[in-house]
Formats: C-alpha cells, structure tokens, sequence
C-alpha cells in the first residue's frame, strides 16, 4: 500500500506537489491524470525515491522514503518497477541482456538469471525477438521489452510514466491489454502518469487529477466520469450543453456500473408499449462498461410508468422539465 500525507515538494520557491494525500491500494490500478507541469511526474518521482520531498509522509508498505538513507532506499526500490515514454533501452544489447541487467547488478546466478528472462519474454509476448537489439523492434515491442525489464526483480508495484504517449493507437491498446493482465496475473499495483483521458478509462480503477501540483478530485474511475468534477471538464475541456426539447418530459438516466443494461430502455418499450426519443447522451466506456447520463423525452402520460419502471431495475434517474 502507497500511502501519502500532506506531501508538498518544492523546487526553491516554486510548490510542485502541495498538501498532497492520496492512498493506492494493493492490486490497484491508479492513474495519475493532468496536464503537462501539473506535478505528475514528480510525484511518481518522489514514490520511487528519486526525489526528495520537503514535508509530509510518503509510506511504501510502512517504509518512510524521506527517513532511510540512499543506501536503504536502493535496497527496497527493488520492489519497485518503472517504465517510461522513451523505453530507456540500452541499444547496444539485446532483449535478452536489457532484461537480465537488473538480475545481474543484484547479483543473480546465471542460471536464475536465465530462466527469468525467459519467464518474462514469454509473459510479454516477445520469445521470438529474444537476440535482437533494440534498433530492429517496433515501439510496441520495445515497450514490452521495459516492461520485462521492469518486472525482473519480482517488484510488488510498477509505475508508468506516460508509458504510451509515444505508441499509435493500435499499440497503445495492446500494451494497455498486456498491463491489465499483468496486474490481474501476478497482483502487482500498478501507478499509471498520463496526460490522456481515454487511457484512465481503459485500464485505471481509481484515479487523481492534478492541477498545479494539488489533487483536485479523486475517487474510482467511474465516479469521476459520472459526477463530472470541475477539474475534469478544465481538463477535457467544457463542453456546450446540449440543447434538450421544450415540449415532453425529459428524463436524465444516470449509467452506473451497477445498473448497466444495454437492452435496457429496448426492454422498456416492448413491456409498457410506450415511445421516446432520446434527446441527448454523453456516455464513455470505462473498462468492460459504458458509463455516463442519457436524457430521454417522453410523454406526460407516460412518465409514471417509465420513472416507476426504471426505478424498479435499479437506474438512478432525475426529472428534468415538465410541459
């Protein structure tokens, strides 16, 4: 467990991280989200020990970073993996000996040594490329190959700093799928730094937004794309609200993750024989779910029975307007 308490981290008189509290739990997938300067990088910075922070408490497991010497700090940072932008691969090796160099400054046998790294070209999909040198990888593949990399040491978290900014689409997702299952498979937390919305969606199950070095709002990845904090819409930009019809009822359904029922308002129309239309929607898929508000119009006559119906399959609703 990561655990953070008033954390504030300053560069002479410039606050990068202030007052920072934030818990990151076993197993969790938590992203870190903000604009470029926001302190992101800084904070996964001061998690691994690369920085000193200036007041507050940073406890890994227990482990108080700011009171162990660099010695000590050395030591316990084998719990902890981290991958980057650029893959930070060392060119004139190959996938083999990029992933076994941690093993061997930690002095393991060459024969641990050798079937770790074979463990780990096999979980990242990359045994075929084991003798290659970086030069000849695509940057999927060079990611997968950090990522290995990374993991050698059997390290209990792993953070990412932007860890797919520098992928296409296609390849970001297949190194998100590949996250995912390494957190589902061997449990480890993963912190993931991001600038990008879209990956928070796809793989976080918690995160924190971060405006000029304070958290802003945070909570499971699902509450904050449905209570829509300010911090939020600053980030993704605000949006103009959708004009909604003057005549009719409009009903605004909220889609939770306990609610999801993509047949849903089908199933409403055949069992009420009633109509509606649907007058706006702002709904993103979050993980293996699609989660926001729908607003849909319906008749005055009709609008007991739909309220009563959709309040008796579980969803969160609000009348908006009458005639």
């Amino acid at each position: 467990m990561i655990e953070m308490h008033n954390l504030q981290k300053h560069y002479g008189e410039f606050e990068v991280l202030k007052n920072i509290n934030l818990t990151i739990n076993d197993g969790e997938i938590y992203g870190l989200v903000g604009r470029s300067g926001a302190g992101k990088s800084t904070l996964l910075r001061c998690i691994n020990g690369l920085e000193k922070y200036d007041s507050g408490n940073l406890r890994i497991d227990g482990f108080e970073i700011n009171q162990h010497s660099e010695k000590e700090i050395r030591t316990f940072r084998k719990n902890i993996g981290m991958i980057f932008q650029n893959f930070s691969l060392m060119e004139r090796k190959t996938v083999y000996q990029n992933i076994a160099l941690p093993l061997k400054c930690w002095g393991y046998s060459n024969d641990d040594i050798d079937k770790r790294v074979k463990e780990l070209v096999k979980l990242v999909d990359i045994e075929d490329k084991i003798h290659e040198k970086p030069r000849f990888l695509s940057g999927g593949q060079k990611q997968r190959v950090a990522i290995a990399r990374a993991l050698s040491l059997n390290p209990k978290i792993l953070l990412c700093d932007e860890a797919t900014s520098a992928l296409d689409p296609k390849t970001t997702q297949s190194i998100l799928l590949l996250l995912k299952k390494i957190n589902e498979t061997l449990g480890i937390a993963i912190v993931f730094v991001t600038h990008n919305m879209s990956v928070v969606k796809q793989i976080c199950h918690s995160v924190s937004i971060l405006e000029n070095g304070e958290i802003t709002a945070k909570g499971t990845v699902s509450s904050i794309f449905l209570n829509q904090p300010q911090s939020l819409k600053n980030l993704l930009g605000e949006e103009i609200e959708e004009a909604i019809p003057e005549s009719g009822i409009n009903v605004k359904i909220r889609y939770t993750e306990s609610s999801v029922n993509s047949r849903m308002l089908s199933n409403m129309v055949k069992e009420l024989d009633v109509g509606f239309s649907i007058a706006s929607a702002k709904l993103e898929k979050y993980r293996d779910a699609v989660l926001g508000t729908m607003v849909i119009n319906v008749n005055q006559e009709d609008l007991n029975v739909v309220v009563k119906y959709l309040t008796d399959v579980g969803v969160q609703l609000e009348v908006l307007s009458h005639e």
